[in-house]
């Protein structure tokens, strides 16, 4: 398989090289390397095999064209380059807009006009369903749970884009879908719930389960806005590459449809149980408290069973095993997060989920 990823210095994205690589498969690489971490991800990722890498920016459709067009005969397009917080939405809008919709939408473009008959999967996300505050909740032991939705969220749940990243990155999920209903590209859509694993580098905005286990080992504080007993479904990056493999060798019942696709009910975390994992691995985490913020979730469980009949595909990997797996992989890399770009910027940390 010949395939092009885009953000392929990332955490997904290099994680997905390498297994493409380790695999024997053409890697296409497309990074503008903005993101702290893409530049020790890219060093990583040359030790993986030989590859293609463009240091561009999905904004420049002019680029992406000519790329796309040299590269017509690959078989798979992995869209996964974007800006991931809501924090930095608001503050910087705009950006956001062109980097997750215009730069999409680019993306889609140089695909069209190329005429590739390649699969392009789309990494969206669970913010496309808004706050979801007409779903009955109830709180009990250390975590919020739907009263009536035993399997969680399904993608029959009507769209309510919050946030300027809601917008940007709902946008550019419809374009997917639309671009195969219009035009016959064959597309897919991923609506991503909480992806965590090897070579995250954890900020104060995203990510927070590895940020989490970042903070706690290099005795950060951080502060934790509502009660910590969110819950989120998370999905370990090992069963999220599963997923993606499953679509790109099962097309016919991928093509123009949308998945949500995360760790399901059976993989629920919330931020208290987090916080005890964290102490029981012996973690030093200084956790203080603050009002709730306008539009938090107090849960999100993706319900993954169109994925599981459509694709035979389902998460493997637990989520106690996997923040073991992540939580040694952080020990074990530590240098990696005390460098100058990879420093800790604020005395104070905010958790966002």
């Amino acid at each position: 398989m010949k395939i092009i990823i885009t953000g392929g210095a990332g955490f997904i994205g290099s994680n997905a090289a390498s297994r493409y690589l380790t695999r024997g498969d053409q890697v296409i690489v497309i990074d503008n390397l903005s993101r702290p971490g893409a530049e020790a991800n890219l060093r990583w990722l040359q030790s993986q095999g030989d590859f293609d890498f463009y240091g561009e920016d999905i904004r420049n459709a002019r680029i992406m064209a000519l790329l796309f067009r040299e590269h017509k005969n690959a078989s798979a397009v992995l869209h996964l380059a974007g800006q991931v917080a809501v924090t930095t939405s608001v503050t910087d809008p705009r950006g956001d807009f062109e980097i997750n919709a215009l730069g999409s939408l680019n993306i889609l473009e140089a695909v069209r006009n190329a005429e590739m008959g390649s699969i392009v999967l789309y990494s969206s996300t669970n913010k496309v369903y808004g706050a979801m505050e007409s779903v009955e909740v109830a709180l009990g032991g250390t975590g919020y749970h739907y009263c009536n939705a035993a399997n969680g969220i399904d993608e029959s749940r009507v769209l309510d884009f919050h946030s300027p990243y809601g917008c940007s990155k709902g946008a550019a999920d419809q374009y997917f879908i639309d671009y195969n209903r219009i035009y016959g590209l064959r597309t897919v859509v991923y609506r991503q719930s909480c992806i965590y694993g090897y070579r995250q580098f954890g900020a104060e905005d995203q990510a927070w389960i590895a940020w989490f286990i970042i903070a706690s080992l290099l005795n950060r504080p951080v502060t934790i806005y509502g009660d910590g007993r969110q819950v989120r479904d998370v999905l370990f990056i090992e069963d999220l590459l599963d997923a993606y493999d499953a679509a790109f060798y099962s097309p016919r019942e991928a093509v123009g449809q949308a998945f949500n696709i995360g760790g399901g009910p059976a993989n629920i975390l919330s931020l208290v149980d987090l916080l005890k994992f964290v102490d029981q691995s012996g973690g030093a985490l200084e956790a203080t408290f603050a009002d709730w913020r306008p539009g938090d979730q107090r849960i999100f469980v993706s319900d993954i069973r169109k994925a599981g009949t459509k694709l035979n595909w389902c998460p493997r990997i637990g989520v106690n095993e996997g923040m073991r797996l992540l939580y040694d992989w952080v020990r074990e890399n530590a240098s990696l997060f005390t460098g100058e770009r990879l420093s800790i910027r604020a005395e104070k940390t905010v958790i966002a989920v």
